[in-house]
């Protein structure tokens, strides 16, 4: 971890933003693609193709554990930042890495809320992904998948970006999100559906993007259960 954190260190102070952004993604991907195997949990993914060039995208994604994180935006094909949790850039060596591909908020904060919406547009302006788990939170229910909230989907189309949903499989083996000190190596799946298009969409109408994407991507999970 510790070279991980010296590298990102180093590409903050001699490259410029869009030059850093694609760094600190590599960085990411061959840190990921080495550890994941070593702890016996290879990551397998499938749809990259989905993404084309020249095209960025909001990538919302299911969140059944903190293994999620460590799968999700190495696991994007393309330079992206994630929507994050303030309180996990207070640990230490992990928190500096953490916080470089992210936007942090907190959530119990109105203005630290509004302020993550203008940094999002930012980051989608800018050509990079943005990463978004719509639940909100780990989902600890008897759902597949749980209910979402609807910011993702107002970002995508104030943005005018095309969704394309993620669907994680196996990280709830590996890391259950209700239990403590547990930790069991299991295979890994993230699968990327097709892009949504926003374009026929208004603000007013994000509930029914989010219902229709909610929708998709419970029944792309129900029939992929072995995978679970």
């Amino acid at each position: 971890m510790i070279p991980v954190a010296l590298m990102i260190f180093i590409f903050k102070l001699f490259l410029k933003e869009s030059a850093f952004s694609k760094c600190l993604q590599k960085t990411f991907q061959v840190w990921m693609g080495i550890y994941m195997p070593m702890i016996f949990c290879p990551v397998k993914h499938v749809g990259r193709e989905h993404f084309k060039k020249n095209q960025n995208y909001v990538v919302v994604i299911n969140h059944n554990s903190l293994a999620d994180v460590p799968v999700s935006s190495p696991g994007i094909p393309g330079p992206n930042r994630t929507l994050a949790k303030v309180e996990m850039s207070k640990i230490p060596l992990f928190g500096y890495i953490y916080k470089a591909g992210s936007i942090l908020v907190t959530r119990q904060e109105l203005k630290s809320r509004k302020e993550s919406i203008t940094k999002m547009l930012d980051v989608l302006n800018k050509g990079l992904h943005l990463c978004l788990y719509p639940e909100g939170t780990r989902n600890k229910t008897d759902e597949p998948i749980a209910r979402f909230y609807d910011g993702a989907f107002k970002i995508a189309i104030e943005a005018q970006k095309p969704i394309i949903p993620g669907l994680i499989f196996g990280t709830k083996n590996f890391l259950h999100p209700t239990k403590s000190f547990w930790a069991w190596p299991h295979k890994i799946q993230f699968h990327f559906l097709p892009e949504i298009s926003t374009q026929q969409y208004t603000l007013k109408e994000a509930d029914e993007l989010k219902t229709r994407i909610h929708k998709m991507m419970t029944d792309y999970y129900l029939e992929h259960q072995e995978l679970i």
